[in-house]
C-alpha cells in the first residue's frame, strides 16, 4: 500500500486526528491544535476516498477522523478506528446516509454531524435555481457566450414570472421553511406546502405577511397544507423538494408524478438526488420544452442520467447548496469540535439546531460536542449549559 500525502499541524500533540480532506478556513485546525491535537490533513488529489486509503490514514493509533460524505463508513472502518484507540468519528455533512451507526455503536464510537449551519445558505440555493429556471438565466447565459445575440427580439427567452404564482414545498422542515420564506417573501408568492407534520411557524409567518401586504393596499399572500403531494404537484408553479431520503421517498418524483405537473412548471431539488427517477425526468424535459428544471443533487453522483446535460430546459450545478464560505467554515468547525469533545469526555450539546456558540469566533466554543446522532444509544451524558 503506497503512503498517503499528508499535512500536519502541531506534530508534537498529544491527540492525533486525522481529516480526510482539507476543509475550509483554518478555526477548525486552530480549535483542535490549541487543544493539544496533532492534526493530519489527506492532500490526495483524488476526489472520494476508498476504504482502503481510510485505513492507511487511520494506520495503528488515531484518536478521531473527520470525513466525508463521499466515504463508506461501515464496520470495516469503525473497527480500524476502535483498534487505534479511536472513539469519534464525524461527518463534515448534516446528513450521514454514507454512515452504518449500528457498526459504529457495536465498536462504541461517537458518529457526528454538523446542523443548524447549512440551513439558510441550502434554501439560497434551492431558490437560486428556481430564478435561473425561471427566467431561463443559463440557456441566455450560454447564448450570449456564443456570438449569438444580435438584438432585442420580442421573443427572446420569455420566462416565467414568479410574484403572484403559487410555491409548492414538499417537506418544509428548516430548510424547506426557509426557502418558502424567500420565495414568498422576495416575490410575493403564494404558498401550498406538503409535510406530515405541521408547519406552523411557516403558517403564521405567511399569515402574518399577508395581513402586512394587505395593510399596505397590496394583494395579500395566501398558504395552504395540502392532504398529499399530488395537490401541490398538480397546483404550484413552482416546486421545491426538501424531503429526507429513505425508503419512501426513493423515486417521489416519478413519470407519473411528473405528469400531475403543469406543462410550465418548473422543479428543483436541492436534498438527494435519488428522490428523483432521472431518467424520467430526461423524458419528461425533452416531452415538455417549457417544463424547467434545477438540480443541485443527481441519482448516481457523480454522474447525470444519459440525455440530461442535453437538456436546455435543465439548470445543474455539483452539489454545491452548502458551499457558502460562513457554511462551509462552520461545517470544518462543528466536525472538528464534535471529535474533540469526545476525546476530551466533553458532554454532548442539548440542542443541535441551536449551534450559534460554537460558531461565534469572537469568544471560545462551549465545552461540549455539538451534535452526535448516537449520543443516546452511546449513553453519552448532554450538557445543560
Amino acid at each position: 500500500m503506497k503512503p498517503i500525502s499528508i499535512e500536519v499541524w502541531n506534530p508534537s500533540g498529544k491527540y492525533r486526528v486525522v481529516s480526510t480532506k482539507s476543509m475550509p478556513g483554518s478555526r477548525w485546525i486552530r480549535l483542535l491544535t490549541e487543544q493539544d491535537c496533532r492534526v493530519e490533513i489527506c492532500t490526495e488529489t483524488k476526489t472520494i476516498l476508498s476504504v482502503d486509503d481510510i485505513l492507511a490514514l487511520i494506520g495503528d493509533r488515531c484518536d478521531g477522523v473527520i470525513g466525508q460524505l463521499t466515504e463508506d463508513w461501515g464496520d470495516v472502518l469503525f473497527s480500524a478506528l476502535r483498534r487505534a484507540g479511536g472513539t469519534a468519528f464525524s461527518n463534515m455533512a448534516v446528513g450521514y446516509n454514507n454512515v452504518d451507526v449500528d457498526a459504529a455503536n457495536k465498536h462504541g464510537i461517537a458518529v457526528g454531524n454538523t446542523p443548524g449551519v447549512l440551513t439558510e445558505t441550502t434554501a439560497e440555493l434551492a431558490a437560486s435555481l428556481s430564478l435561473s429556471a425561471a427566467r431561463r438565466i443559463v440557456e441566455a447565459d450560454q447564448f450570449m457566450r456564443a456570438g449569438l445575440y444580435d438584438g432585442w427580439l420580442p421573443h427572446l427567452f420569455v420566462g416565467n414570472l414568479l410574484k403572484g404564482q403559487t410555491v409548492g414545498v414538499i417537506g418544509a422542515g428548516r430548510i424547506g421553511s426557509a426557502y418558502a420564506r424567500m420565495m414568498i417573501e422576495g416575490f410575493k408568492m403564494n404558498l401550498i406546502y406538503y409535510d406530515l407534520y405541521q408547519a406552523t411557524r411557516l403558517e403564521k409567518f405567511v399569515t402574518a405577511y399577508g395581513e402586512f401586504l394587505k395593510a399596505n393596499g397590496e394583494q395579500p399572500v395566501t398558504w395552504k397544507r395540502a392532504s398529499s403531494m399530488q395537490e401541490v404537484l398538480s397546483e404550484a408553479d413552482v416546486i421545491s423538494l426538501h424531503p429526507i431520503l429513505d425508503k419512501t421517498t426513493y423515486h417521489l418524483i416519478n413519470k407519473d408524478s411528473l405528469a400531475l405537473m403543469k406543462k410550465e412548471a418548473i422543479l428543483v431539488n436541492a436534498s438527494r438526488g435519488p428522490v428523483i427517477d432521472e431518467a424520467a425526468l430526461v423524458e419528461h424535459l425533452k416531452a415538455n420544452p417549457m417544463f424547467r428544471v434545477g438540480l443541485d443533487v443527481f441519482e448516481d453522483e457523480p454522474l447525470m442520467k444519459p440525455g440530461l446535460a442535453e437538456q436546455k430546459n435543465a439548470v445543474v450545478v455539483p452539489h454545491i447548496a452548502s458551499a457558502s464560505k460562513w457554511t462551509r467554515e462552520g461545517m470544518a468547525t462543528l466536525a472538528a469540535l464534535n471529535v474533540l469533545g469526545k476525546i476530551k469526555g466533553y458532554p454532548v450539546w442539548s440542542d443541535p439546531n441551536r449551534i450559534e456558540p460554537f460558531l461565534d469566533e469572537s469568544s471560545p466554543p462551549p465545552a461540549a460536542s455539538p451534535s452526535i446522532v448516537n449520543a443516546k444509544q452511546l449513553g453519552l451524558p448532554s450538557s445543560k449549559l
